[in-house]
Order: C-alpha cells, then sequence, then structure tokens
C-alpha cells in the first residue's frame, strides 16, 4: 500500500518541533560550521504522522536537512526521498544530505537510494561539538566515535558529473 506524503502545513508545526526534539534532541541541526533550524524548512509528512523530512533549496542543489520514520524499515523513509525528488522537479539537479562517520545505517539507506559519497569532513563534529552544539554525543552507533561529516549527492540531472561535485556549502574541496 502506497504511503501517503504530504507538505506540511502551520498546523504541523508543533508536532514538528516535538517530533525533531524527539529524534534530535533538537530542533536545531548542526552540519557545515552552522547550526540550522528545521522547523523554519519546508518539511514532508508521511501517512498520519510516521514520517518527517526537512529540506532547504540552495539555488540548484537541495539539501535534505533531516528524515526520519516511525517505525524504521517499512519504506516511509523512501516515500519521504522520493516524494522530495518530485517536488524538486526539473529546476534543482542535485539533492545533498549529510550524515556522521558512526551512522552505518544511514550510509547504506541513502546509497541504495542512488546517492553517492562525494566529500569527508575530517573532525567537522568535533568542532562542531566544541563550537555549536555541546550535546552532539560523543560515541553513535554501534559503540562508534562520532567525529566526522559525510555529505552524499543523488544526482537529479543526469548531465552533471559527480568526480567534480562540490558541496554548495563549501568554499573548499
Amino acid at each position: 500500500m502506497p504511503i501517503e506524503i504530504r507538505d506540511a502545513t502551520s498546523a504541523d508545526a508543533s508536532w514538528i518541533a516535538e517530533f525533531l526534539v524527539s529524534r534530535w534532541q533538537s530542533t536545531m541541526i548542526g552540519g557545515h560550521g552552522t547550526l540550522i533550524d528545521a522547523t523554519s524548512l519546508p518539511a514532508l509528512i508521511a501517512g498520519d504522522r510516521a514520517g518527517l523530512a526537512t529540506y532547504r533549496l540552495l539555488g540548484e542543489d537541495a539539501e535534505l536537512v533531516s528524515i526520519n520514520a516511525l517505525p524504521p524499515g517499512r519504506g516511509t523513509g523512501t516515500a519521504l526521498i522520493d516524494a522530495l525528488v518530485m517536488r524538486l522537479g526539473a529546476g534543482c539537479k542535485r539533492l545533498w544530505v549529510m550524515t556522521t562517520n558512526d551512522n552505518l545505517s544511514a550510509l547504506r539507506f541513502y546509497q541504495r537510494r542512488g546517492f553517492r559519497l562525494v566529500k569527508i569532513w575530517p573532525g567537522a563534529v568535533d568542532a562542531a561539538r566544541k563550537s555549536l552544539k555541546p550535546t552532539i554525543p560523543q560515541v553513535g552507533q554501534d559503540g562508534i566515535p562520532i567525529h566526522d561529516d559525510i555529505d552524499l549527492c543523488r544526482m537529479l540531472d543526469e548531465s552533471d558529473d559527480v568526480v567534480t561535485l562540490r558541496p554548495p556549502w563549501s568554499t573548499t574541496a
């Protein structure tokens, strides 16, 4: 049975904030040397609030800032990504997502959905923990210490060359 995906409305605002806090311990998502208030972003909601994806547009690029499905493993995350790609349309060439070095389940999930590994940012989580968000855990999935951010990209325009990709928020490669 297909999972219904809809755009979030103002009526969803308090649920979105509560959901983000329950999954991320905050509505502020750290990445790329900054904090992003995920409650201020466009969002997609799956089913009867069984999943949430927040995203932002950056020119011809989009970034999936957060995605969660409850319970995982039922196709909700895939449905959210597919719906986001459809909504982005022809004007968007790339969909980016960032995860951390410990998040092996996310790396597997994204790669199985067409994302490619593009850039590892050694020590980025350590730096964010010091300057932006001290609540970032030291240890993550499977007891793996969390140190690095990893950018992944799904090409939405086949004419782009993945070898020369640079994240839109990057000033260096």
